[in-house]
């Protein structure tokens, strides 16, 4: 049943892939996640299977009657049951955190993907709401998910203190338990040598830039996401409306940097894109990282208008499909690392040929 619910998964288009998104040329994707735990319940660092296992239980029961939940279709998911390959598969579409990868008995998670909203159960804190949107949308998806918290307060006693706020196994989410994102393409910065400049004076500014799978990943492909750091002391507004702040102006400075590119170094611009999309076109054998590197070039090509046979929903398609998970649950088959890098070839060829 899990299987099958995982492969319609698969099959459905991604939320925060989809176009339309505001600055969504830069600005991939936003998301806002809450952190909050159960008043009275041992938090999920210093609890037992049993007690997971019935805050799991007692989380999904809410869940399904939340009216905000309701719109459209909801799916919950033992995680501690899945297989390893369904797990780096939701870990993959950015719906788990990589603690789910070996997750302890009681782990769960509710998707409903019409909305965008994902809830992670007995991470690190009991419950980790999350809403994520295509774009640069901050404002919009903090009002979705501040009403979803407020409808499940109504029914569960969250773990909050008149001083410190709310209560959270780490102390770096104390107080709002709010930490939001907005995933960066930006290769221009890359390409002229201004990226870790960029990510110092966010460093400065008290927020964080992370790689691709978040805190303590690589970054891949020149996605950056970047995020606030602190979450006591300001309220929910002030930390969205900091963000955006820095967030409008990183992507000011992308715009500027491919703008110098294309007006004083065009060649050099051209050989990078054309490069990566031979690469990607005609390989018989190439990596993960190698694809999302590539596939980079190619999507910053696709913004400056430089193809007419591929469009942005099929770079951001490739995006997905050539990770591991999600490239062998397009094959329908498990495979070993070379395998997958021969049918990750296979793939790109078969997309950029149509």
């Amino acid at each position: 049943m899990a299987n099958e619910r995982i492969d319609a998964l698969f099959r459905q288009p991604v939320c925060w892939l989809m176009d339309n998104g505001p600055e969504d040329d830069i600005a991939i994707s936003s998301r806002i996640r809450l952190a909050r735990n159960l008043s009275g319940e041992p938090f999920p660092v210093r609890s037992d299977d049993v007690s997971l296992t019935a805050v799991r239980d007692s989380v999904f029961g809410v869940l399904e009657r939340a009216d905000s939940m309701k719109e459209t279709e909801t799916c919950e998911f033992k995680v501690d049951e899945l297989s390893e390959l369904d797990r780096r598969f939701l870990l993959e579409r950015h719906l788990i955190s990589r603690e789910f990868l070996n997750p302890r008995r009681g782990a769960g998670l509710v998707t409903n993907r019409g909305q965008g909203v994902f809830v992670m159960v007995n991470e690190e804190d009991h419950l980790r709401l999350q809403v994520l949107a295509p774009g640069f949308q901050l404002n919009e998806i903090w009002r979705r998910i501040s009403l979803l918290d407020d409808e499940l307060s109504m029914e569960l006693p969250f773990a909050f203190d008149k001083t410190f706020g709310y209560l959270t196994s780490c102390p770096t989410n104390l107080g709002t338990g709010l930490r939001a994102s907005v995933m960066l393409h930006l290769p221009g910065l890359v390409l002229t040598n201004q990226v870790q400049a960029v990510v110092q004076g966010v460093n400065k500014l008290g927020l964080a830039a992370r790689g691709f799978y978040g805190e303590g990943s690589q970054t891949l492909g020149n996605l950056y996401q970047i995020s606030n750091q602190s979450t006591l002391g300001e309220s929910e507004e002030q930390i969205i409306r900091r963000l955006t702040s820095v967030i409008a102006q990183i992507i000011a400075h992308e715009k500027k940097a491919r703008a110098l590119l294309l007006a004083n170094r065009q060649n050099y611009l051209m050989n990078h894109i054309g490069r990566a999309y031979g690469l990607l076109k005609h390989s018989y054998i190439i990596s993960g990282d190698e694809s999302l590197n590539s596939l980079s070039a190619l999507r910053l090509g696709v913004d400056l208008n430089m193809f007419r046979s591929v469009n942005i929903h099929t770079v951001n398609e490739l995006f997905l499909l050539v990770q591991a998970a999600h490239l062998q649950k397009y094959e329908g088959r498990e495979l070993d690392q070379d395998g997958r890098d021969v049918a990750r070839a296979a793939l790109l060829r078969k997309f950029l040929q149509e």
